[in-house]
């Protein structure tokens, strides 16, 4: 589908038809962001919150955030749900679940996003992946497909039975690797009502094909790698990982794609926190590799609003998975103009061009 470029006032948002987007914004209310470019340590917050204006406490009538965990799977899934402000259990709010990136924590992106739409009314939860962050599950840092997909639908377990919450009102919301579960987890899961997706990454493709399609010659070479590594496992030797580096400036500066730049930079620099890592086994590619964010999007019937920066390297996947979704007739792609893939995860005109057209994506489908 080609991009078309749209003037729309602050007060208007697209119906139901499938209509992609070149623009950095479409309006809507007044969103307040104002994240720093380096957010505090997480030792400074009592939540452990690395992003700018983040709670640091829980005051009457203002957004508060509740740790909680809860079984999934017999494992322990720490999580934060957010409320808005002056939150009476006994009345009814619609709710998002939030999807947080690959490496990620419920403490970072995610909860700034989180934060902000349960500013705007909603009750919101992001929690750690299993095997990562502060959730159970060994071997740590497994990655599989499988894993992060119910880590949404769990997510939707819980928060549908939170008090006050509206479980007909239920959003979905996903971030780079979150945002290509989070479509796989709605093909099928049709208790969320409408998703969206920031800065989405498949996942399965580019550990099967390489970041832009950069590795397609050493594909079999990498899966007898990955075969390798799980025969090694089972015979009780050493896990094997992959993406663990902590690299120096000189080297995160030689990356050759703006997103892995920008991603050392943010994960190990700028918001770090100790549950975050590029980390993964090397024998969850097994998984990865077979598997792909598009496959079967069709079945995704649902309203979708899909965004990402107009500089973004990543910006392919987003087009890709896009088009690939014929079974909505409701479905929006904005391009953030001048944005890069991390650049959505912070810069306060960024967050600000994301959160005017999820506010009123969600408020027009829940």
């Amino acid at each position: 589908m080609k991009d078309v470029k749209i003037d729309i006032n602050r007060r208007t948002f697209l119906g139901t038809s499938a209509v992609s987007l070149s623009l950095a914004s479409i309006g809507v209310c007044s969103v307040s962001t104002s994240p720093p470019a380096v957010a505090a340590n997480h030792k400074e917050n009592p939540y452990t919150l690395v992003y700018g204006g983040a709670i640091t406490k829980n005051e009457p009538g203002k957004v508060n955030i509740h740790p909680v965990h809860y079984d999934l799977n017999g494992l322990n899934i720490v999580a934060n749900v957010y409320t808005p402000a002056n939150y009476d259990p006994k009345k009814r709010y619609a709710a998002i679940v939030v999807a947080h990136p690959n490496g990620g924590v419920k403490e970072q992106v995610a909860g700034l996003y989180a934060q902000h739409l349960a500013e705007q009314g909603y009750i919101t939860i992001t929690a750690d992946a299993a095997y990562q962050g502060g959730s159970g599950g060994q071997s740590r840092s497994v990655d599989m497909p499988v894993h992060r997909i119910e880590d949404i639908h769990g997510m939707a377990d819980y928060i549908t039975h939170f008090p006050g919450a509206d479980a007909a009102r239920l959003g979905l919301f996903g971030i780079c690797g979150g945002g290509g579960y989070a479509l796989s987890a709605a093909k099928t899961d049709k208790r969320f009502k409408s998703v969206a997706t920031l800065s989405m990454f498949n996942s399965g493709r580019v550990r099967r094909n390489g970041f832009a399609d950069s590795q397609l010659a050493t594909v079999q070479q990498r899966l007898q790698q990955a075969s390798n590594a799980r025969a090694q496992e089972q015979a009780g030797g050493g896990i094997l990982y992959a993406g663990d580096a902590d690299m120096t400036d000189a080297q995160i500066a030689a990356l050759p794609f703006e997103m892995y730049r920008q991603g050392y930079e943010y994960y190990w620099r700028t918001h770090a926190h100790p549950g975050s890592t590029f980390k993964y086994t090397m024998s969850s590619l097994l998984d990865l590799m077979r598997w792909d964010a598009t496959d079967q999007i069709e079945l995704i019937g649902q309203p979708l609003l899909m965004i990402a920066g107009s500089k973004a390297d990543s910006l392919y996947m987003t087009e890709e998975a896009f088009a690939k979704a014929t079974g909505t007739k409701n479905k929006v792609m904005v391009k953030i103009e001048g944005a890069t893939h991390i650049e959505t995860y912070w810069v306060p005109q960024y967050v600000q061009a994301a959160l005017g057209n999820l506010v009123p994506f969600y408020a027009r489908t829940l």
